[in-house]
């Protein structure tokens, strides 16, 4: 079951910032986020190592939202002189950068003694490595102006077991603890850090690499019985990122109606 989006009307959250989000094109949560911090009033760059994806998804935005087009910049997040280009290109684009999106990930199901070590670096490369490499690269400039927020995607698979996602599990257990110890330290610059934890949210993608039964088993444990829309995601991302949030860091907000 799809749901349409019933957020409430936009209340301009984001009005006058400038936003940067990793892994968005496509139909995912990084999509929902870009445009929904579009629709809150923000100027946004969004990222991607998928060229005509990243610009349809520039194209989408604008259509649906009516607003400008958003600034685009290719990124592959495991490449540190990528990452600094991107980095660079929101500077010059945007003039700097109030909130960062770390929402680039991957995962990939496969039991621990069939894992092969290409497997495992190359999800914690995506998932975790590449959220301490944006960090890195955009954190030094918000702490000189003394504000700025970052948001990171996690999953709930940092807290809870799931067969065949151990390398996945343990890199999102990774960017919950980065995010915690990494927030200590900015919060000393006006910086804040939280991460979101979805369960299960529910794009094309998703549905690409997971076979119907687990879609259905998951989304069996949910309180509502059904996965989460990437917009549900996205709207507790928005309220990390605006002022509404301005006493949260450190924290990791579940997005989830999982059974206790």
């Amino acid at each position: 079951m799809t749901l349409t989006p019933q957020y409430p009307p936009a209340r301009d959250l984001l009005k006058g910032k400038t936003v940067v989000v990793t892994a968005a094109a496509g139909t995912g949560i990084g999509y929902a986020v870009a445009k929904r911090a579009v629709e809150e009033g923000a100027q946004v760059l969004i990222s991607d190592f998928h060229e005509r994806r990243l610009g349809e998804a520039a194209d989408r935005i604008a259509a649906e939202t009516g607003a400008a087009r958003p600034l685009t910049c290719l990124c592959d997040v495991t490449q540190q002189d990528q990452v600094d280009s991107l980095r660079d290109a929101a500077l010059a684009g945007l003039g700097h950068v109030d909130v960062l999106i770390n929402n680039a990930g991957l995962g990939g199901e496969v039991p621990v003694v069939d894992m092969t070590d290409d497997q495992w670096h190359r999800v914690l490369d995506v998932t975790l490595n590449s959220v301490f490499r944006m960090t890195r690269a955009f954190l030094p400039a918000m702490q000189e102006r003394q504000t700025g927020a970052i948001v990171n995607n996690a999953s709930v698979l940092g807290w809870r077991a799931q067969k065949g996602q151990a390398h996945y599990a343990a890199a999102k257990a990774g960017v919950m603890a980065f995010t915690r110890c990494s927030a200590v330290e900015a919060a000393e610059h006006g910086v804040r850090i939280n991460a979101v934890a979805p369960s299960i949210a529910m794009h094309a993608f998703l549905a690409k690499v997971t076979t119907e039964d687990l879609l259905a088993e998951l989304s069996a444990k949910e309180a509502f019985g059904r996965p989460a829309e990437v917009w549900e995601v996205a709207n507790a991302m928005i309220f990390l990122a605006s002022d509404l949030a301005s006493y949260m860091t450190g924290e990791v907000l579940s997005v989830s109606s999982q059974r206790a």
